[in-house]
């Protein structure tokens, strides 16, 4: 991914010393923009519309799906993203890079690595962490993908129900139907095991809140 010395600036967030670089964080330089989504497009435009593969609304200000290509730009833009939570660990395409800079949207990469089972470690700070910054509404709204939007994506909205005070089987229920015949037994243990109280004290706002 090129960097651009004018457009760019690139900041490291890390974990305290010692410990491993968790997220990479890209701010683009780009005048504001007017986060209100117009629904209102013409019928030809909204034929122009494509997607991401596994495209959903988690909650408000909140989206998720797999890895979006050029022909997703132009629906990408009727959400007026802020930013986009990235979860794998290759570089971004450039081409996706240039219409980050160009839609005044951040990129905070997460790489966590792809694996098959039975050989699967999903690195349970790194999911705190993005899930801090999806808690966060000046992020929203936010786009979370990875390459498919199943495993990844699926452990990380999994883990945010739980702190939405879903019930287990809702939340398996949910990730199972991104997953389909790819679910993955270790990424629902994961997410059954995954400690929430650490991140109970902030502040949480979504209409899928469980009372």
């Amino acid at each position: 991914m090129k960097e651009d010395s004018h457009n760019t600036k690139l900041s490291l967030n890390q974990q305290p010393a010692g410990s491993q670089l968790m997220c990479r964080t890209i701010a683009e330089d780009a005048p504001a923009v007017d986060h209100h989504v117009d629904m209102s497009s013409s019928t030809s435009d909204d034929l122009n519309l494509i997607p991401p593969l596994n495209f959903a609304m988690v909650d408000n200000g909140i989206f998720r799906s797999g890895f979006p290509d050029s022909a997703n730009f132009s629906f990408l833009q009727t959400l007026k993203l802020t930013s986009i939570i990235y979860l794998c660990p290759e570089p971004y395409p450039e081409a996706n890079t240039e219409f980050l800079k160009s839609n005044g949207i951040k990129l905070f990469q997460f790489g966590i690595e792809s694996y098959k089972e039975p050989f699967v470690n999903i690195p349970e700070d790194t999911i705190r962490e993005a899930l801090r910054l999806v808690l966060d509404v000046r992020n929203h709204p936010v786009l979370i993908h990875c390459n498919r939007g199943k495993h990844r994506t699926g452990c990380l909205v999994g883990c945010l129900r739980k702190l939405q005070r879903w019930c287990l089987s809702s939340v398996f229920d949910e990730y199972q139907r991104f997953a389909a015949a790819k679910a993955r037994v270790s990424d629902q243990r994961f997410m059954e095991l995954f400690d929430v109280s650490s991140l109970k004290h902030l502040p949480m706002s979504f209409s899928c809140l469980k009372k």
